[in-house]
């Protein structure tokens, strides 16, 4: 019999503007729920909260930790479990590429050090074969969380694609560029909007309060500010301040990003005004000669270090490898939010996590990933709720027993 391993992450960002109520109680039901019902042994299951400040806090890089630790003590028959309810986001494209027309979906940690779509697929294609490692995503945007898993159950691809467009549909100018990237990132910063708005209002339910687990980008981009202490950070810059406050520790897909930039910057020459660094604003371009006035290689040891095939990899929402032993459920749909909600009483959940609590609560044998998703679909949308689950994973693992 294989070991049980688990990683839970619950982020409620106290004090912030992105604050939430229920994910330290997700994090905290889930694990009784492991131990009692799945018979994981304490000394198995790590808990990453913002709940005070002793203890290693969910930061980017605890967090990145934490996950390569789990995978990297697998072992074949293992089962590996991870839950993260918190803020997800999504980030537009920033290369200046035509052909880079997509979105990071993203989870956000605690200090704001985004963790990619991607960097889920890669930590995945690390996991032994013959173990099976389950994802559990409470969290806006989340139906793409595993890069290029097969949609099951959701709607998220066809929603990609018809985002996505074709490079001919676009000029191949600097103004052509720049045109898309502001009508992309109008399109994000309105489609978090129609979820809340930028100061993520609490809205009234039928049984009491909700707020969606959705981080628009003028928030991040404050919150950002109010961490650096830089007033110049911008839409087109966001994974070049990434790069700048986490360095080593910032996602390997952010260190790509940087690494097809200094080598677009050395390609143009620090006269390139209406070449791609010009695209993505003056800021990113003052900000690169800046740093390679000064020590170059020092400053960007982690993005020259970091392997990259192709300058495509860097690209948002980039699908070039589908995992066989990953599972995703995921809160909603990767144009969707996810809600964070509290009843009378004071009691605060995220209404995907309570929506599994309840169904498991409810079936005394094992549930199948497809079940457990439909019976929540269906409970979510009783409830009022427009949010609705995905299930991402290969034919084989559909009608396997959930967690295991």
């Amino acid at each position: 019999m294989g070991r049980k391993l688990a990683l839970l992450v619950g982020i409620n960002y106290p004090g912030t503007k992105a604050e939430l109520k229920g994910c330290h109680n997700d994090v905290d039901r889930m694990h009784r729920c492991l131990v009692d019902r799945f018979g994981f042994d304490e000394e198995d299951i790590t808990v990453l909260l913002d709940r005070g400040s002793s203890g290693p806090q969910p930061t980017g890089a605890n967090i990145r930790h934490a996950l390569a630790k789990l995978v990297g003590d697998a072992r074949p028959g293992d089962f590996l479990f991870f839950h993260y309810s918190g803020h997800g986001t999504r980030l537009p494209a920033e290369t200046g590429q035509d052909d880079d027309t997509g979105y990071d979906e993203c989870i956000v940690p605690s200090d704001m050090n985004l963790i990619t779509d991607q960097d889920f697929r890669d930590l995945v294609q690390k996991v032994p074969d013959g173990c099976i490692f389950t994802i559990v995503s409470d969290s806006c945007h989340s139906g793409g969380l595993l890069d290029k898993a097969k949609e099951q159950i959701g709607n998220s691809t066809r929603q990609n694609q018809t985002q996505s467009r074709e490079p001919e549909e676009r000029s191949s100018s600097g103004s052509g560029f720049r045109s898309f990237l502001k009508e992309t990132v109008r399109d994000v910063f309105e489609s978090h909007s129609r979820h809340g708005g930028e100061d993520q209002d609490e809205q009234p339910t039928g049984d009491g309060l909700t707020k969606n687990r959705s981080l628009p980008l003028s928030t991040l981009i404050e919150m950002l500010k109010e961490q650096t202490g830089k007033d110049d950070i911008e839409e087109g810059s966001i994974r070049l301040t990434l790069f700048n406050v986490f360095g080593e520790d910032a996602s390997p897909k952010i260190k790509k990003f940087m690494k097809v930039m200094l080598n677009k910057f050395h390609e143009g020459g620090s006269g390139d005004q209406g070449g791609v660094m010009g695209m993505v604003g003056a800021l990113a371009h003052e900000f690169l000669k800046a740093k390679l006035d000064g020590n170059e290689e020092e400053t960007f040891k982690p993005a020259i270090e970091q392997d990259m095939g192709s300058k495509e990899e860097a690209y948002a929402g980039t699908k070039s490898w589908a995992p066989n032993n990953g599972i995703l459920i995921s809160g909603c749909q990767t144009s969707q939010t996810s809600a964070d909600a509290t009843i009378p009483g004071g009691t605060s959940f995220g209404a995907m996590s309570n929506a599994i609590q309840a169904i498991l609560a409810s079936n005394d044998g094992k549930i199948t990933n497809k079940d457990l998703v439909m019976k929540a679909r269906a409970s979510l949308s009783k409830q009022g709720y427009t949010q609705q689950p995905g299930l991402y994973c290969s034919d084989e693992h559909v009608h396997v027993a959930f967690i295991c």
